[in-house]
């Protein structure tokens, strides 16, 4: 089990937490987060895409001319696939595309994500990142700044931390999480993940349970 520095807003230490090693230092199963970062982008889709059918679309009542004797193929209807505004053959239909993933995996790949950030020292803890009450974009930016200087920046907070969230949430290379949304997929689009100190409990607490049912 390693450690690393709580930092204030000013980038000081102010204290330590461990990095527990069966979530920051557990084995980076790579087909196994391939397989539940698809399943993540496949939820996501709407699925309401439709083509109509020539039965679906308007008009084509009328056969368009004679069977015999115009010396051109035979037709029923101008709403037929060939014909410009007729209908669609093997298009799209309205479906679901959500995959079942279980429980167990989407942890699994979760403590693999956060395990391969912690190897590369891009885990951070902070007791905060704004001081007063009142929220603050600019001061955020630079306390964030004095922790990190990554392109982007994935940063999870507390559900009930809305000074934090009100500072970062519209700053464009910072994506804010709570603790109960942290996903793998997330994890690895971001540079560097930064916690507050109860957005880290919380998850560490989350994954360590998860991980206790698996044993």
């Amino acid at each position: 089990m390693s450690t690393i520095d709580v930092l204030d807003v000013s980038g000081a230490k102010t204290g330590t937490v461990d990095l527990p090693g069966d979530i920051f230092g557990a084995k980076v199963n790579i087909p196994l987060i391939h397989q539940v970062v698809v399943a993540q982008l496949a939820a996501r889709r709407q699925g309401t895409h439709k083509a109509k059918t020539r039965g679906e679309v308007s008009g084509g009542g009328k056969k368009p001319y004679r069977q015999k004797g115009t010396g051109r193929a035979r037709q029923g209807s101008t709403r037929a696939p060939q014909f410009a505004g007729g209908g669609t053959v093997h298009g799209p239909l309205p479906r679901d595309y959500s995959q079942k993933t279980p429980k167990k995996m989407k942890a699994a790949a979760l403590r693999g994500a956060l395990s391969d950030r912690a190897a590369g020292g891009r885990v951070h803890v902070v007791s905060a990142l704004i001081e007063g009450e009142t929220p603050k974009t600019k001061a955020a930016l630079e306390s964030l700044r004095k922790i990190t200087q990554t392109r982007s920046v994935l940063v999870v907070v507390d559900e009930g931390d809305e000074l934090t969230w009100l500072s970062l949430r519209n700053a464009p290379e910072v994506h804010l999480l709570d603790a109960g949304q942290l996903n793998t997929y997330d994890v690895l689009c971001y540079d560097d993940v930064v916690f507050t100190q109860e957005a880290y409990d919380q998850v560490v607490a989350r994954l360590s349970k998860s991980g206790k049912e698996d044993a």
